[in-house]
């Protein structure tokens, strides 16, 4: 079990679709070794941006940057919904953007549970980067990334 508290039989790409496992989320994604999906899970548990609040766009760039895209250089998650490539529904790989009260919250898709909400890795969720499944109607910007 991971720490975000889902095991891989809870995820895939999307309903309907084959499971995603943690061998094939590179491939799924498509960004390459290690991947979004994998770089953004090596910090579950953790708070690799060193701030104490509004820092979910922080560790999203960071990821990014990482990775070897162009991030939005924005510490604000609604930067999100004007970057990339917008993309109609969670990808696994894909950025998702949402609302929250005083704001709003950014994070990397990981997969669908069996409710068909997507399961997100997002930095500043519970004050640590967590991996969690979020309603699927607060989600108002799917985006993939870009170069």
């Amino acid at each position: 079990m991971q720490a975000g508290g889902f095991g891989e039989a809870n995820a895939a790409v999307m309903p309907g679709a084959e499971a995603a496992s943690n061998t094939d989320v590179n491939a799924a994604g498509g960004f390459g070794s290690p991947g979004i999906v994998d770089t953004a899970r090596r910090y579950l548990g953790g708070n690799p941006t060193g701030r104490s609040s509004l820092w979910c766009a922080r560790f999203m760039n960071m990821v990014l940057q990482q990775t070897g895209h162009r991030g939005t250089g924005s510490d604000m998650a609604s930067s999100f919904a004007k970057y990339g490539t917008r993309v109609s529904g969670p990808q696994v790989g894909a950025i998702a953007v949402m609302g929250r009260r005083g704001g709003g919250h950014v994070g990397i898709i990981t997969g669908v549970d069996a409710k068909g909400n997507p399961i997100m890795i997002s930095g500043n969720s519970s004050h640590r980067v967590r991996e969690v499944p979020v309603s699927r109607g607060r989600i108002y910007a799917y985006v993939m990334p870009t170069n």
